[in-house]
């Protein structure tokens, strides 16, 4: 791994932990004075201070990472042997740019040593950052979001927090698969947004439908790779401290939940939350949540069972359907291990290596239910109509 301790500043610790208890804050690995040797496969946390992409500077996201990390530091520790390091805070740049190279570049160095990162902001732009990471790493992507909304602005805005989703779609080259949102408010986003994601295939999930069956969301989270969670998705009653937060949205169990659905996903390989202003939180309710919504993420990378199905694969269990309407022969995939289910999508011969890694789609056994009624899955038919 090449050296990224000059982008980063060591921690100042200012929380108050039990030192003789087994707290995050006592077991964590910590940049305070010199700079830790990452081990491979480790969880790598750090804080980004980023705000000059808000459209709402006087709320000083950026000084949130420490906030959260006083607060993450108080939890326990329930990871067994799990290596976590928290690096501290990426030296903010003379400008933004500046910030999301260095950036950058840190997740491709963890991503090459296996290592998950979690990125700590600042605000949601950074999530631009995020994705040019997998630039230099070759690596087409599917990103989620958890947010209220979908972040896509004007065409002639700069990169902003509310605008960085069309700046990494119009990107060239692009290495973007697919987009999927969970937990956007309609009356948040324009009819003309949600005509372009469905036209784009992208899967768009509102609130109210996960939150009437949460498990659904794991097989949309299970197929990330980069995982954006903005603390604006969860309601203002329960995250005050946002810095857009609207009455509705979800409850922090399920915010939790989210988190550790995508921390048990085998395909994700970094995570960041963002949004959250030090100015409106006045009791660090709002820091704390995130840094549970965090634990849980960690939670989750513990009970990865590193499943890949395959015809091969002795751990899982075959299912054919076909689809009268086109004639489509459907393959599902159950795992013997996790019950969690696949269905593999065809792909063209010339396209084998740039998209073999999506053409296995997480699925839930509904989809499998859906496809024994002879209709076919949204998800199947969404990410054929990208590869074809």
């Amino acid at each position: 791994m090449h050296d990224i301790s000059l982008f980063f500043e060591p921690i100042v610790i200012t929380a108050q932990y039990d030192q003789q208890a087994s707290t995050l804050g006592n077991k964590i690995i910590k940049h305070t004075q010199k700079f830790p040797n990452v081990e491979r496969n480790s969880i790598v946390l750090f804080g980004v201070c980023e705000d000059r992409g808000s459209s709402k500077p006087e709320l000083h996201c950026a000084q949130s990472p420490n906030n959260i990390r006083d607060e993450l530091y108080k939890l326990y520790h329930h990871f067994g042997a799990a290596h976590i390091y928290d690096l501290g805070n990426i030296r903010a740049g003379a400008t933004a740019t500046d910030t999301y190279f260095a950036m950058s570049q840190v997740i491709q160095e963890l991503i090459k040593i296996n290592c998950v990162p979690i990125i700590i902001g600042g605000t949601q732009d950074l999530t631009y950052a995020n994705y040019l990471a997998y630039k230099a790493l070759e690596q087409v992507v599917n990103i989620v979001t958890i947010d209220s909304k979908f972040d896509l602005g004007k065409d002639t805005d700069d990169l902003m927090e509310h605008s960085y989703l069309s700046k990494i779609v119009m990107h060239q080259p692009n290495f973007l698969f697919n987009y999927s949102n969970i937990g956007y408010q309609s009356f948040l986003n324009s009819t003309e947004d949600i005509s372009l994601m469905q036209k784009l295939y992208f899967d768009i999930y509102r609130v109210g439908v996960i939150q009437k069956n949460m498990e659904e969301a794991e097989p949309i989270l299970r197929n990330a790779d980069i995982v954006s969670f903005d603390m604006n998705a969860i309601r203002r009653s329960e995250a005050s401290a946002g810095n857009a937060t609207s009455p509705n949205g979800f409850n922090g169990q399920e915010g939790c939940q989210l988190a550790r659905y995508a921390g048990a996903s085998d395909k994700v390989s970094s995570f960041g939350i963002y949004n959250i202003s030090p100015v409106l939180d006045v009791d660090n309710s709002t820091a704390a949540l995130a840094a549970q919504i965090i634990w849980f993420f960690i939670d989750g990378v513990g009970i990865r069972k590193n499943e890949i199905p395959s015809p091969t694969n002795a751990n899982f269990v075959r299912y054919h359907v076909t689809i009268e309407e086109g004639n489509h022969q459907l393959e599902f995939y159950k795992s013997k291990l996790s019950e969690k289910w696949w269905m593999a999508v065809p792909y063209p011969p010339d396209k084998r290596l740039k998209f073999e890694r999506h053409t296995n789609v997480p699925c839930s056994y509904n989809d499998y239910i859906q496809a024994t009624h002879n209709e076919l899955p949204n998800k199947w038919w969404e990410t054929y109509q990208k590869l074809f």
